[in-house]
């Protein structure tokens, strides 16, 4: 057996090609596969970017992302950008240029969701990670990234339940979180 470093993996990943409907993300030495999202979680997203001026802010579904320092490649389920920082081309989107991340949690999600990516998208310098949990009817927003590495972390984590307004100062909006769905009968979890 040959040991192949994060990066190797990486490079594999880029000319592998998953069924249709899979997503593949390198995340710190895991590569994770997921299948089509619910309904519930395309609606959310649509909520979401119907509320973010487009005037302003480029607002890209399923854009590969990367953090700068790391192996890893997160593929949030919306990235947001200001319009005169979007670069004309490119499969990778640098962190630093991103203003706030976005993943709509599903149940094999959540762990990723909730602290590998957290910790990614905190070490990439992303000034707003934004969960927005189906499962347990909440928006947490994390703010005022820190730190290097798996020690990242963002200094500030807001709590909002579904259906309150949602301030999000990074972005200059609140948002109306009155029409997320919720995913019934699924088990919850003990996160965040």
């Amino acid at each position: 057996m040959t040991a192949v470093d994060e990066r190797g993996m990486t490079r594999f990943f880029e000319e592998f090609e998953p069924p249709e409907g899979v997503k593949v993300e390198p995340l710190r030495w895991v590569s994770v596969m997921m299948a089509g999202p619910d309904l519930v979680h395309d609606m959310i997203v649509e909520d979401v970017l119907d509320q973010i001026p487009r005037r302003r802010w480029s607002r890209l579904q399923t854009q590969d992302v990367d953090i700068l320092d790391e192996a890893s490649e997160p593929v949030p389920d919306l990235v947001v950008l200001r319009r005169d920082l979007r670069p004309d081309s490119g499969r990778l989107l640098p962190s630093p240029l991103i203003t706030m991340a976005a993943e709509v949690v599903s149940q094999p999600s959540v762990h990723q969701d909730y602290a590998v990516k957290r910790s990614l998208h905190a070490a990439g310098k992303v000034p707003a990670y934004l969960v927005l949990d189906p499962i347990m009817a909440r928006c947490v927003l994390l703010t005022k990234p820190a730190g290097e590495g798996e020690g990242a972390d963002h200094q500030t984590q807001r709590v909002t339940k579904s259906g309150d307004p949602l301030p999000l100062e990074v972005l200059g909006i609140e948002l109306d979180t009155s029409e997320f769905g919720t995913l019934p009968g699924v088990r919850p979890h003990r996160y965040p």
